[in-house]
């Protein structure tokens, strides 16, 4: 099996050269860059499995290029752990709804490190397969169908692709705004009520087979998908 690939995006040389070595001792194949635009040139040309991003850097911040490889269709489903000396919880809820998988604050011992792109990788790895299951629910990617019970739903593409990120992103909310970008894509210009529209469309589809309250709206805060009942909601 081949070795994992991680781009290391980090201003500070010592510092790189430091996450590649010991990234490079666990198996894992690495990348360096030094600012954005070597990171998306790395990106295009070497496809790695995960980015590791600091998130002050010379060009644009590591967040916003967080922020916009999540609405690229082409990385949306690409792991990143965002790298910081930022410790504020603010920071941190920034950082994860920008997109990030993990965020860890420096200093960071290697061992850690590790311990989190492993985690995140087994994550990445899991949401990949064929198929997704979640309650009575099984989406088949590759077959583009959906069972609900063992019945198959039929589902418009806009609201297979809703369901697919959901599901594959269970018990986090995502406002309106999120879902356009990572459901109908960055460049893609709808208003954020399209969002409600397709939800119900989605929930109307899922209700024969009883999974529309899998799709749970979150008062002031947008949508998630969760197969726990939530009286709060």
């Amino acid at each position: 099996m081949a070795a994992h690939k991680i781009l290391i995006v980090e201003d500070e040389q010592v510092i790189r050269e430091m996450i590649a070595f010991h990234l490079s001792r666990a198996g894992y194949e690495t990348l360096e860059a030094a600012d954005c635009r070597v990171a998306r040139e790395l990106l295009a040309d070497k496809r790695p499995d995960l980015a590791l991003i600091d998130w002050m850097l010379p060009d644009i911040s590591g967040l916003e290029l967080t922020r916009m490889l999540k609405r690229d269709k082409d990385y949306e489903d690409l792991a990143i752990i965002m790298l910081t000396a930022r410790a504020g919880e603010r920071d941190k809820i920034s950082g994860l709804d920008g997109g990030a998988d993990d965020y860890i604050t420096k200093p960071f011992s290697p061992r850690e490190l590790l311990a989190r792109i492993q985690a995140v990788l087994r994550r990445s790895s899991s949401s990949d397969g064929e198929a997704v299951n979640a309650g009575v629910l099984e989406l088949d990617k590759a077959g583009h169908r959906v069972l609900a019970s063992g019945n198959e739903i039929k589902l418009g593409p806009t609201e297979f692709r809703l369901l697919r990120f959901l599901m594959t992103h269970p018990d986090r909310v995502y406002s309106r705004a999120q879902l356009l970008d990572r459901v109908w894509g960055a460049n893609v210009y709808v208003e954020e009520r399209t969002v409600d529209v397709h939800v119900r469309r989605l929930r109307k589809a899922l209700s024969p087979g009883s999974a529309n309250d899998y799709i749970q709206t979150v008062r002031g805060a947008g949508y998630r998908f969760s197969t726990r009942d939530d009286s709060s909601i």
